[in-house]
């Protein structure tokens, strides 16, 4: 199979499919590192947020990456609190002067905030329309949420970006996704800190099949479903073994195995019913 390292949104941007995630990565020189060596790897995607902290750190590690702008892809979010004040266009430039950034390549509402999704998301689109944003997405909707959002939007969402590992594949909110022309990625790919991927028996034994890690197998699983994939990392070898997924490929029966791990259990909130 050979496997895009990119993917075109609806609306014709391309994303890499492979990003370095980082949240809960502090602010300083420890992200800066993070970012450097990402892209020293092949990375050319970087995922941050409001809520994280460390955008003026991601900004930096951009700029000294040795890579022009232009060919590095940057998302981050709007935050629950800006949503519910309305202020979407206050925390867009917040985070566009932390970046350093003339534009930002995808801003996302980072939450289904009841009673602020359409608002918000009219903020999302004049900054689109105005060239700040090359592409606005959302995260952490689910269908109904999205058919909210859809009811009028004159811009339909590029992406939704999910809680989705072995336990939680995500199927249905994929094949809802796809049939809306809006692209799926993955938050938390590999389970996160509170999952058990790390010591599971099933992906073990494929792992050694291949001569992979758990990790790799797992994001090569999400590479050949076509979503797009944010493991987090601050290790530089261990962001130098999550972008080696290129040599392999999960065969069918493998494939299979991993997607008969799905529980639908989440590690994280509930986009129905979260505390923040």
């Amino acid at each position: 199979m050979n496997i895009r390292t990119t993917k075109t949104f609806n609306n014709g941007v391309e994303i890499p499919m492979l990003g370095l995630g980082v949240f809960r990565s502090p602010n300083g020189q420890e992200t800066v590192d993070a970012v450097r060596w990402a892209v020293q790897a092949g990375y050319r995607h970087i995922d941050t947020a409001s809520l994280y902290a460390n955008e003026e750190s991601v900004g930096r590690g951009v700029r000294e990456c040795g890579v022009p702008r232009k060919q590095l892809f940057v998302t981050t979010k709007l935050w629950t609190d800006d949503m519910r004040k309305d202020e979407a266009l206050q925390a867009f430039e917040r985070s566009r002067s932390l970046l350093g950034m003339e534009y930002v390549d995808l801003y996302l509402l980072h939450w289904p905030v009841a009673g602020a999704i359409r608002p918000c998301w009219k903020k999302l689109e004049q900054l689109y329309k105005a060239g700040l944003v090359r592409a606005i997405g959302v995260s952490n909707f689910q269908p109904h949420h999205l058919d909210e959002l859809l009811a009028d939007a004159s811009v339909p969402p590029a992406v939704n970006q999910v809680e989705c590992h072995p336990r939680l594949s995500q199927v249905p909110l994929a094949n809802y996704c796809a049939g809306h022309g809006i692209a799926l990625e993955t938050w938390s790919p590999l389970g996160g800190i509170r999952g058990d991927l790390m010591d599971d028996l099933t992906l073990k034994g494929i792992g050694a099949k291949y001569g992979k890690s758990i990790a790799q197998v797992i994001l090569r699983w999400d590479l050949q479903r076509g979503l797009v994939t944010i493991p987090k990392s601050v290790h530089k070898d261990r962001i130098e073994e999550n972008g080696d997924l290129y040599d392999f490929e999960l065969n069918g029966p493998d494939m299979k195995a991993i997607d008969a791990l799905n529980v639908n259990r989440r590690f994280g909130a509930d986009p129905d019913d979260f505390p923040f």
